[in-house]
């Protein structure tokens, strides 16, 4: 089965429904009592990947997504694909350290769940939010893909219901246990001629050198701001800043314009001014100029690092022009 983005329109949804303002009161009443009577602790990174069935849903599944997101894995033994997407799912549920909960459900041993949730096939990849459920994509969908569908959901989970996540302790867990370690991989020579090729302006160098990290490591966070540099100073480099933003100027509706001017914008150190650039582009525009727009942007908060407040700030305005 080919993999069929559904662009987050579940979450669309789920901003118009009703019941929204009910889920987050339930939601918030929740969180209110799990903090009055101690909550449940920081968990294992291993209890961020947990098999629910039917008898088990509403506690594992509905009740924890009064604190977490919860993406639910529907798969089989028999499938395929589903043996691609399982693993991935589970390395990004611990790599996300606890910013969402991953359920996976057998469908042939959970027959009724598939069909309340009317899956036609899997591989299937549903979320529920404060007991809402939304469809996030269908197929062995590529990483990228599925974490751009999964920092959405966060976002939407923290922005409309104050989801904050989970706390994960690597130590927690059996008594004695030491921590699981995390392989580190021969990269230090690939970053470090990385970086030096980055030095020296060779852009091409740089980028292919940040790319062999990632093939074995994709989270690697060094490798990720290495790449989304090496590649906004390689698309600077040759630009006439005094036409791009003449152009830019002219031409506001035209989205190529707009993010070319975003990069230079970004590079003169004007990072407020590049992300409104680009959040209004997104804003005015529709269909594939709105996903280009946006898909730029998220480059560019890859550049300034996540925790920095104007990333944040950022992603709160792009949130509100999309839903």
């Amino acid at each position: 089965m080919q993999p069929r983005n559904m662009s987050m329109s579940g979450v669309v949804d789920l901003a118009a429904v009703k019941a929204a303002g009910e889920a987050k009161t339930k939601a918030e009443q929740a969180r209110a009592e799990a903090a009055r009577t101690g909550g449940a602790g920081a968990v294992s990174p291993a209890a961020l990947v947990i098999d629910v069935d039917e008898a088990g849903f509403e506690r594992d599944v509905l009740q924890r997504s009064a604190e977490v997101p919860v993406v639910i894995d529907f798969w089989a033994e028999w499938c395929e694909p589903c043996k691609q997407l399982g693993p991935l799912l589970e390395r990004l549920a611990v790599e996300y350290n606890g910013r969402f909960l991953l359920a996976k459900v057998d469908v042939d041993a959970n027959q009724m769940l598939m069909q309340q949730f009317g899956i036609q096939g899997i591989p299937a990849v549903f979320a529920v939010v404060a007991g809402q459920a939304l469809p996030l994509f269908q197929g062995a969908a590529p990483e990228a893909q599925i974490r751009e569908t999964l920092d959405q959901l966060i976002q939407v989970g923290e922005e409309r219901f104050g989801l904050t996540g989970i706390a994960v302790d690597p130590e927690a867990g059996a008594p004695g246990a030491a921590p699981a370690e995390v392989p580190a991989g021969p990269y230090d020579a690939l970053l470090e001629a990385a970086a030096s090729a980055l030095d020296a302006n060779d852009f091409p160098g740089a980028i292919q050198a940040y790319k062999n990290v990632l093939v074995d490591d994709p989270g690697n966070p060094e490798a990720k701001l290495g790449l989304a540099q090496a590649e906004l100073l390689g698309r600077v480099q040759n630009m006439d800043p005094q036409a791009v933003r003449k152009e830019a100027a002219d031409n506001p509706g035209d989205v190529d314009a707009q993010i070319a001017a975003a990069d230079l914008d970004l590079v003169g150190g004007h990072v407020e001014d590049a992300f409104g650039r680009l959040v209004e582009a997104v804003r005015r525009t529709a269909g594939d100029d709105r996903n280009t727009a946006r898909l730029r942007l998220l480059e560019l908060f890859e550049v300034i690092g996540p925790e920095d407040p104007r990333v944040t700030a950022a992603r709160t305005a792009l949130a509100r022009v999309l839903f």
